[in-house]
């Protein structure tokens, strides 16, 4: 698992990007939210998640909040 912060949340398309604990940035979609909805992320929160590798280049997927 991997740990990082939302960077940035487009509201209207369902996605946005993490930045990860090693500065690398990971885009995510709505559909790979676990146990939370896409209107309840804020930028900044932080989350832990898997990378996937995609026909775009790597992609969160089973991304959770992570409460502190």
């Amino acid at each position: 698992m991997h740990t990082g912060k939302i960077k940035k949340l487009v509201r209207d398309r369902g996605f946005g990007f993490i930045a990860d604990t090693d500065g690398k940035e990971v885009f995510f979609h709505q559909t790979s939210l676990v146990e939370t909805t896409f209107d309840a992320l804020n930028e900044d929160q932080s989350v832990e998640f898997e990378v996937e590798k995609s026909d775009k280049g790597p992609r969160a997927a089973n991304v959770r909040v992570v409460q502190q």
